[in-house]
């Protein structure tokens, strides 16, 4: 079985994973969930990096999974974990040397419409209120220096959400096609569809758990 390494996204925390969590468990895998040092101004990528490997331990079989801004942690813990695989949740995919800034025009999501609310739609009302009341201010001078990865060569899933009003569903198609080269897993949920429908996000994680045991 796998073991997940689950990345929050920007002023978030570990804990928008707690529903997807016990049923990844329930399938028989393990769960890491982290918390970043996002608050941390002087906090860069690479401490991101080691709070995740910190978190992991002497785990083996990890398959790390970023959402939203955990994206530009996910590949660089994946590598640093020599992990077996590498998930993008609703998530950014930045290419080497691009900076954070200019990924929003680099990928054309300057030109969505986007609504004032887009993150907790479909997230039932005190779901959203918990995650509210548990945001955090991300910090991180780093966002402004260029990306220091790659893409790894490992087994990669890019999954897009159909209901998502942050990164729309057309956005993430064509992000993932493009910056991945695969095709979309799509399953129905918003932005945060860990918290609106954390059955769709853990049977998709579960699917590719599948894949990578099978070769």
């Amino acid at each position: 079985m796998a073991v997940f390494v689950l990345i929050h996204g920007g002023g978030s925390t570990a804990w928008d994973w707690h529903l997807v969590s016990p049923r990844l468990e329930a399938s028989g895998h393990g769960v890491v969930a982290v918390d970043l040092p996002i608050e941390d101004v002087d906090a860069g990528l690479e401490d991101y990096t080691r709070a995740v490997k910190e978190a992991v331990g002497e785990a083996q079989h990890t398959i790390v999974v970023g959402h939203s801004l955990g994206g530009f942690t996910a590949p660089l813990a994946c590598e640093e974990l020599q992990s077996d695989g590498l998930v993008y949740l609703s998530a950014m995919i930045p290419m080497p040397g691009e900076t954070f800034g200019d990924w929003w025009t680099n990928t054309g999501h300057h030109r969505e419409t986007i609504p004032d609310e887009p993150y907790f739609n479909l997230v039932p009302d005190n779901l959203a209120q918990e995650a509210t009341n548990r945001e955090r201010d991300q910090q991180g001078a780093w966002m402004s220096g260029p990306w220091p990865g790659n893409h790894p060569d490992v087994p990669t899933l890019g999954i897009l959400c159909r209901d998502d009003l942050f990164f729309p569903r057309s956005f993430m198609r064509r992000q993932i096609r493009e910056r991945l080269g695969i095709e979309p897993v799509e399953i129905p949920g918003g932005h945060y569809a860990t918290l609106s429908n954390p059955d769709a996000v853990a049977a998709a994680l579960n699917d590719f758990a599948r894949q990578i045991a099978r070769g």
